[in-house]
């Protein structure tokens, strides 16, 4: 029997999240829309209200409509805006230069809504981004009521706390979620001193691309975009993955269930990334509840000890 879905608070200031949340690169648009409309009904109904409609479509490259569908996709299955919360992405690729307004007007029009409960900063790609400038557009945005609170995708340690200390500054919390990548393989960043201080300041973690694309479920070709190989460390994923395939048979679960489960086990965790495309697919997801209450975390990290592939190879302060 699956286990409801629980919540935790993003961060110190933020909502009351469900510890599973749906979404990820393609997820609404890889579908038949009527079965994605059950999906949606059916992740509500177990108790996932977080989801996701990050665009990850850049200017240059093939349109993107997967926030565009989730909008449709709302209302066929006849939700109201207070039963889910929506997360979206901004990108700083040609910041300052194209506002974070622009981009949370454009994605609040496309998703079909008001307001953004969540929206995700993108990665820093450059040495130079005033963090200052940054901290006063996001705080601008959270006193019009159009973003409710906002976080941060696999940052640097210090460039989070420092945002934070200068939106503080500007009357404004603060990042509350630091989205990460995270599984058994991937450890060091999200496991290590740096980001402990992160944590300690009230900074929820949102573990991401928890299967490795769909490597660590026993996936050899995935079936959508997957994130850049920071570290070189897919190659030891890959080698892994066998391994956890026969801990997950050991358990009687499934590879999905080991991964989930062993990122609901940090303590930071407010909430767990992944993309499904089947009811099948987000049942079986939704089960690492189940095996957590039954297994544990402390055996849960134990049995996945072996498989941490960036250990010594990625530095724990992070990109």
């Amino acid at each position: 029997m699956t286990v409801k879905v629980p919540q935790r608070q993003i961060g110190a200031h933020g909502p009351e999240a469900s510890v599973l949340s749906l979404g990820s690169w393609h997820t609404y648009d890889r579908m038949d829309f009527r079965a994605a409309v059950e999906l949606l009904r059916q992740a509500v109904d177990l108790g996932i209200n977080l989801f996701d409609v990050g665009v990850y479509g850049l200017p240059g490259q093939r349109p993107v409509f997967t926030d565009v569908l989730f909008s449709a996709m709302v209302r066929a299955a006849g939700l109201a805006r207070e039963d889910y919360l929506l997360s979206v992405k901004l990108w700083l690729q040609g910041h300052p230069e194209r506002p974070l307004r622009d981009q949370l007007e454009r994605a609040l029009q496309r998703a079909g809504t008001d307001h953004a409960d969540l929206a995700v900063v993108g990665d820093v790609h450059r040495d130079d981004l005033d963090l200052r400038r940054l901290a006063r557009e996001l705080a601008a945005l959270e006193a019009e009521g159009l973003l409710g609170c906002w976080g941060v995708n696999n940052w640097s340690a210090t460039a989070i706390l420092t945002i934070r200390n200068h939106a503080r500054d500007l009357g404004s919390p603060g990042p509350q979620l630091a989205q990460l990548k995270y599984s058994p393989c991937r450890r060091s960043i999200p496991e290590g001193v740096p980001f402990s201080e992160v944590f300690d300041a009230g900074v929820s973690l949102q573990a991401s691309d928890v299967l490795e694309g769909g490597l660590l479920a026993g996936k050899e070709t995935p079936a959508r975009p997957v994130f850049p190989d920071h570290g070189g460390v897919r190659g030891r994923a890959a080698k892994a993955a066998a391994g956890l395939a026969k801990v997950a048979a050991a358990l009687e679960a499934t590879p999905a269930q080991v991964c989930v489960a062993f990122c609901l086990t940090h303590p930071a965790v407010a909430s767990v990334l992944f993309g499904v495309t089947s009811a099948a697919q987000l049942a079986d997801n939704a089960g690492a509840l189940a095996l957590l209450d039954r297994v544990g975390p402390a055996r849960l990290r134990e049995l996945a000890a072996p498989f941490w592939a960036d250990a010594d190879t990625v530095d724990p302060e992070g990109p």
